[in-house]
């Protein structure tokens, strides 16, 4: 199994316009809610495989898309 990283968001919203991006690039996505070890604060998040968050990551700062942090999760 691969290794998946969350990206986690400030708001709902900025979650659903990163998905919009990320799924419009090609690059892997999917929502699913946030880990509560990771954060209480917005409800849902991204996961990406590990190796595509740099690009998931470029791809949001180049569009201006606020995103909290990035951390790896084991594979489930």
């Amino acid at each position: 199994m691969s290794e998946q990283s969350v990206i986690l968001f400030p708001t709902s919203a900025h979650v659903m316009r990163a998905e919009k991006l990320l799924k419009e690039a090609g690059l892997s996505s999917r929502l699913i809610p946030v880990p509560r070890h990771l954060s209480s604060d917005c409800g849902i998040c991204l996961v990406v495989p590990t190796c595509e968050s740099a690009g998931a990551c470029a791809l949001l700062e180049e569009k201006r898309v606020d995103y909290d942090t990035v951390a790896e999760i084991p594979a489930q």
